[in-house]
């Protein structure tokens, strides 16, 4: 990227990238139209290639365009944690903070988490996304969230920093009037001729399930998939099927039975990804993220104890 670019050209790139329109863009930047017409041509003659296919009904991107996108919003993510930095040293976090976070977490309740933050910081303005662990941890590494609560990738996933918040095992979670409901445990070889409920696939909890059951030599049919956690444990509580779920999942409902699984398994774990540099206010939301969850630990709210490094 030649030296003549600036970061307000970055800036009025990536809102006509998001928006594909320029109107929109301009209306979002509150600059006039024919000024970021302008600054787009000034940055494509600046970088040699076209950056947006322009027509009468849509803007898309080039793959030139698709590239710089990546890299500008890393190059935006750390000029605002530059200005962050600057801010926190006078005791103020300014500026936006984008958070992500899987619907429900047992690790870190997040709307307690978020409230006694911007309660902390009034001048912050955060948003918050709900999503799956693979989107979301995307979303971070491109630089459109800050900060995500995930289950954790395997591998880790890189150019994102990444700390382990919990881990805890599988069971079974069946109707109350399932063969195996009044099981002490279950092996997974028994569940071969299962119908399973479980979560669209790219979600870590889907993964370390078909996991679980190709290591145990078993193929298995998922014949539903529900993108929350109450749908999907109503569709088992009606007896369309079983399911592989974290032992937190057993608060969340009385209308089905969990049951223990048999053997060493992998556990489900969740992580903390931020984005590499992390700004000021998603170390701040890290560090407080220690602080909370050392609280609920002490009221008992952790079934398995954090594994939360210190911030």
């Amino acid at each position: 990227m030649g030296s003549d670019v600036e970061l307000r050209q970055l800036e009025h790139f990536v809102a006509v990238a998001e928006e594909c329109h320029f109107t929109r863009a301009a209306q979002r930047l509150h600059i006039a139209q024919s000024g970021l017409s302008a600054s787009i041509r000034s940055l494509e003659r600046e970088l040699g290639a076209p950056l947006f296919s322009r027509s009468t009904r849509q803007v898309r991107l080039t793959p030139e365009g698709e590239a710089l996108l990546v890299e500008a919003r890393k190059t935006l993510s750390a000029g605002d944690a530059a200005r962050d930095a600057v801010a926190a040293v006078r005791g103020l976090l300014r500026g936006s903070l984008r958070v992500g976070s899987l619907q429900c977490l047992h690790a870190v309740h997040v709307p307690g988490l978020l409230a006694g933050f911007v309660q902390q910081h009034p001048g912050l303005e955060v948003s918050l996304r709900h999503g799956g662990s693979g989107e979301l941890i995307d979303l971070v590494r491109t630089g459109r969230l800050d900060v995500a609560f995930v289950s954790r990738p395997r591998p880790d996933p890189g150019e994102v920093v990444l700390r382990p918040l919990d881990r805890e095992p599988l069971v079974l979670a069946c109707a109350l009037d399932h063969r195996f409901a009044g099981c002490d445990e279950v092996k997974l070889q028994d569940l071969a001729d299962e119908r399973f409920v479980d979560f669209p696939p790219d979600w870590s909890t889907r993964d370390l399930s078909d996991r679980v059951m190709a290591e145990a030599g078993v193929e298995r049919r998922v014949t539903l998939e529900a993108s929350d956690v109450h749908s999907l444990l109503d569709l088992v509580a009606y007896g369309l099927g079983v399911a592989l779920v974290p032992q937190s999942f057993t608060r969340k409902t009385d209308r089905a039975r969990f049951v223990p699984l048999a053997g060493d398994l992998p556990t489900w774990e969740t992580a903390a990804v931020a984005a590499d540099p992390t700004s000021t206010a998603a170390a701040a939301l890290l560090h407080e993220v220690g602080v909370f969850a050392d609280g609920m630990a002490a009221d008992g709210v952790f079934a398995n104890g954090p594994d939360v490094p210190s911030a």
